[in-house]
């Protein structure tokens, strides 16, 4: 699991309660009419700018992948090749068939190699596979950013709405405070919605987008490297390129010259 987006959520929905608490209680900032005008809204504009399919693999697929880690990052993979890189040396093709390893890329790429594919085939097939699943992530970063986008617009369509209702009954004073509720309210699930919930998971999705770019284009290379036979030490030192150089030192003896 991520503990910071799970964090971040718990910090910000203490903070609003804790203010709501101390002034009141949770009744008073509770209104049906501001929860259609943002939900409802911001869920029409969207379905508007993307396909159905899109949103209801988008969302689910975003949820998922905000709230969770990938198991392995560069620095356990770039070990991982290396060692795979030594049993294929030592063994050959064959001794890839018993390699067990938790990431599915990577398992995929350990069997292409096992099975005899040549290089090409690797390369193509590996990066169709990447970019498929970049780009339904990237999906769901945008959608997610798109209701973030919408919500608060809606949020001030929904104070609108309440003020034109407010101002259009100022000879009934009983219903001045239901639609101040309105006008008030829109705007504050508006700008919670964007700013608490679906923007921060957006900018979660897109810096994952990025480390999975990395990890998975790490892995094709070290799975060709592998495939052409080069041994540990050098799939290590050409993998290596991809980390941050603070951590690249943490990472076993440079090769012999």
């Amino acid at each position: 699991m991520d503990i910071a987006t799970s964090l971040g959520l718990l910090a910000g929905l203490i903070v609003v309660s804790t203010l709501i608490l101390m002034g009141g209680d949770f009744r008073m900032f509770y209104d049906i009419h501001a929860i259609i005008v943002i939900f409802g809204g911001s869920f029409a504009a969207t379905l508007i700018r993307f396909p159905l399919s899109s949103i209801l693999h988008g969302l689910p697929l975003g949820a998922k992948f905000a709230f969770t880690l990938r198991r392995s990052t560069a620095r356990d993979l770039v070990d991982e090749l290396a060692s795979v890189a030594e049993i294929a040396r030592k063994q050959g093709p064959v001794g890839l068939e018993k390699v067990e390893t938790d990431d599915v890329f990577l398992a995929k790429g350990i069997r292409y190699v096992a099975d005899g594919y040549d290089a090409t085939f690797i390369r193509d097939n590996l990066e169709r596979d990447r970019d498929n699943f970049l780009m339904h992530l990237d999906e769901g970063s945008k959608i997610y950013r798109s209701i973030g986008d919408c919500a608060p617009a809606f949020g001030m369509v929904g104070t609108l709405i309440g003020m034109v209702q407010m101002f259009s009954n100022m000879s009934d004073p009983s219903k001045l405070g239901p639609f101040m509720a309105v006008a008030l309210l829109a705007t504050l699930y508006g700008a919670l919605v964007a700013n608490l919930i679906c923007l921060p998971i957006a900018d979660k999705l897109h810096v994952k987008l990025i480390d999975e770019e990395t990890n998975r284009t790490l892995i094709i290379d070290g799975i060709l490297m592998i495939r052409d036979s080069k041994s540990p030490a050098l799939v290590r030192e050409m993998l290596l390129a991809y980390l941050p150089e603070k951590h690249r030192e943490e990472q076993g003896e440079p090769v012999p010259a």
